[in-house]
């Protein structure tokens, strides 16, 4: 346990480090196993009452009735990502969570979402040195929707009752209750 804390500290300070670090890629190819096992499980009682479990161990926390359709990919094996009651992910997802995500109650994702908290350098030099990633997190509030394609870059956060269109590109915070769309995705209404 005492590593995990070392490491959360790095992971989530929003400081830059060492992404490349052996002892922190040592600890996230082991945060990655109870993924590729829910990955390799089948459609059979055996396989969902194993991916139950599996959901459970795999993520930071997750609430009740909660269920992704297999392959998910993450590059901690969801060890960063908080989720509440009533989660639906289709097949596909991708939780890049070397920071914190954290996704309310009641959320629906399409297929082939892609959720990023890390971020690079833009100058050249900067990419090369030591201290090449920081990360900022993302946070998904209560009843949103997700559609397919979707990606949703760090530091966002998504306001409650909000849907983010198919193959939207989304840059900066939704507020509440709104439609959004495209790339970079912008508000186009707002919803009941």
């Amino acid at each position: 346990m005492k590593r995990k804390e070392e490491f959360d500290k790095i992971l989530f300070s929003g400081e830059y480090y060492d992404c490349g670090d052996k002892k922190l890629l040592s600890y996230q190819f082991k945060c990655k196993r109870d993924m590729d096992r829910y990955n390799k499980t089948n459609n059979s009682r055996l396989g969902l009452y194993l991916r139950s479990k599996l959901l459970k161990k795999m993520f930071g926390s997750i609430g009740k009735n909660g269920y992704v359709e297999p392959p998910i990919h993450m590059n901690f094996g969801g060890k960063n990502v908080f989720i509440g009651d009533n989660f639906y992910s289709n097949f596909n997802l991708t939780l890049v969570d070397d920071g914190k995500i954290i996704i309310g109650n009641d959320v629906k994702i399409g297929p082939n979402v892609t959720i990023a908290t890390p971020l690079h350098p833009l100058d050249s030099k900067g990419r090369l040195s030591d201290k090449n990633q920081r990360n900022l997190p993302v946070v998904i509030k209560d009843n949103v929707w997700i559609a397919s394609n979707v990606t949703i870059h760090p530091g966002v956060t998504i306001g409650e009752n909000s849907v983010i269109a198919s193959n939207s590109v989304v840059t900066k915070d939704v507020p509440p209750h709104s439609l959004v769309m495209g790339i970079p995705a912008k508000v186009v209404r707002e919803l009941k």
